[in-house]
């Protein structure tokens, strides 16, 4: 079995890493509440600074997706059919990553994997909390429904967010800057940026409902993964959950956020399609990384071969 701690970093720039790093603690002051001080318009100084550094990465993401974006149906059937079709054909679905977290993986690979995407969780009710600002009726209906089922309803016991949070705490995971990836850091910083921008907010949609759509069949197999290495299913409860109700959430959320605003303004889909790829493209890379650091190697064909601790 492989020592993922003493796995070295690869395939990353310093740029990347201290972007996403300079990203990340902007984020985490931006998002948690504060009191007033004498040195707000210092804050504001550094904000602004923050806020183009955001604004450049997040045109340069929106860049690299904007010709296969254009290429959606502005209508609502098409459109419809064409983001359902990313299930299949979006970047970095089917990744064989899941298959073998499933089936194979270690516990000391599943804990890693695990306090990567514990760092990349960028808070799904908060998301779309900021999302659902100053929306058309329907949307903003729907997004307050996914909001108060991510909030469990009103019973603390059933919130999303300290679901994972309690079966990182079980699992004695720590998630630091320090000891994730960029790319990691990279799809939270994204997710935040869009949520929190309003010129992004048509982007935000699209990137929070493709969650929705893509992520069963992943948090499904995180979920075998986790029942194979015995994890009590109390504390595996937030993958479990999220294989079932987000399938739920992405027909309401295509049905009655994505629908109504592409009816109301066409001009509106190509928004949600660059949201929609972004969020994707980010988790492919991801998904890319967490293979190159837990020791996948390509054969001659391209195929991946199974990882050493297989």
């Amino acid at each position: 079995m492989m020592d993922v701690s003493e796995k070295p970093r690869t395939g990353v720039t310093e740029s990347d890493e201290a972007l996403q790093a300079r990203l990340t603690a902007f984020n985490k002051r931006r998002l948690h509440p504060g009191l007033p001080g004498g040195n707000w318009r210092a804050e504001i100084e550094d904000d602004a600074e923050f806020l183009l550094l955001e604004g450049e990465f997040i045109e340069r993401e929106r860049r690299a997706v904007a010709e296969r974006a254009a290429a959606a149906p502005t209508d609502p059937d098409g459109f419809d059919a064409w983001l359902t079709d990313l299930t299949d054909t979006g970047p970095g679905q089917h990744d064989p990553l899941f298959p073998w977290i499933a089936d194979h993986c270690s516990m000391d690979e599943m804990k890693w994997f695990l306090a990567q995407e514990v760092a990349g969780e960028a808070g799904f009710e908060d998301l779309t909390a900021l999302t659902q600002v100053k929306m058309p009726v329907a949307p903003k209906l729907e997004l307050a429904r996914n909001y108060w089922d991510e909030m469990g309803r009103g019973n603390e016991k059933g919130m999303h967010g300290p679901l994972l949070e309690t079966l990182a705490r079980r699992l004695g995971l720590e998630a630091q800057i320090a000891g994730t990836v960029w790319e990691s850091l990279a799809l939270a910083n994204t997710m935040a940026a869009l949520a929190w921008n309003r010129r992004y907010a048509y982007h935000s949609i699209g990137s929070l409902g493709i969650v929705e759509q893509t992520a069963p069949d992943r948090a499904a197999a995180v979920g075998r993964g986790l029942k194979r290495l015995g994890v009590p299913t109390g504390d595996r409860h937030y993958f479990d959950l999220h294989a079932i109700l987000d399938v739920k959430h992405s027909e309401a959320w295509n049905a009655e956020a994505i629908r109504p605003l592409v009816a109301a303004n066409p001009g509106i889909a190509h928004a949600i399609a660059e949201g929609a790829l972004m969020r994707l493209r980010c988790g492919e890379r991801c998904f890319q990384r967490y293979r190159a650091e837990l020791g996948w190697q390509a054969d001659a064909t391209g195929e991946h071969t199974v990882p050493p601790s297989a």
